[in-house]
């Protein structure tokens, strides 16, 4: 996932990312060390990440047109690319209460391209419609740990573009509580380069170690 991510980014973007998103804030710096040396990324921890005073500054720089990509995630996602962050169920009985969207609607609409991403890909999570609307845009792609969907601007939904190795379309269907169309040319996805691997582990994770131990220790086996 990150190094699809990765590939998504282009130098000289500024992107910020948010807190609790290991995968992208990898994703981040490997480009960074990689095809996207101008990158500028807003990470608070990370070594080489620009300024800034908590999150009132950096809604700042959103709402003044100063960040390019951001990523958001949900409990659930649904075929419109709308994230829910609150409850599950009925709001004001729910099945299960979450922290919320802490700016998420804010910057779902004014920031030029949002990435979604999600480690679990199952129907409970990409569901038809979300419990409650956190937040609604218009995605550049979501990045799962199966697939890569795009959004098709006309039929405002998700649409499926590639399926990672060890996939097909028939299996990510079958993992998604709605029926996603497809592009009319669905490939898998290209997987890791060697070098994209060298760096992340040897490069990145180090990087990241402070921020996200558990992820990294996830990731490298200690």
């Amino acid at each position: 996932m990150a190094c699809v991510i990765a590939r998504a980014l282009r130098d000289g973007e500024r992107v910020g990312v948010g807190v609790n998103s290991p995968v992208p804030a990898a994703a981040v710096l490997l480009a960074k060390r990689t095809h996207a040396p101008a990158l500028r990324f807003r990470l608070p921890g990370v070594d080489g990440a620009e300024p800034f005073l908590g999150s009132k500054e950096f809604f700042d720089f959103a709402q003044r047109g100063r960040l390019d990509v951001f990523f958001l995630s949900g409990v659930q996602i649904d075929a419109r690319g709308r994230i829910n962050l609150h409850v599950l169920g009925d709001y004001e009985r729910p099945e299960r209460r979450f922290p919320g969207a802490f700016g998420s609607a804010v910057l779902y609409p004014i920031v030029p391209r949002v990435i979604l991403f999600r480690v679990e890909h199952s129907p409970r999570v990409f569901v038809p419609e979300v419990d409650f609307v956190s937040a609604a845009g218009t995605p550049d792609r979501v990045v799962t740990s199966l697939a890569v969907f795009g959004f098709d601007r006309a039929a405002g939904r998700l649409v499926l573009e590639s399926y990672h190795p060890g996939q097909s379309v028939e299996s990510v269907r079958a993992a998604t509580g709605f029926d996603p169309p497809a592009r009319p040319v669905v490939r898998e996805t290209s997987p890791p380069s060697a070098e994209q691997l060298r760096v992340l582990r040897e490069e990145v994770y180090p990087l990241l170690a402070g921020v996200y131990p558990a992820f990294v220790a996830s990731m490298t086996g200690g």
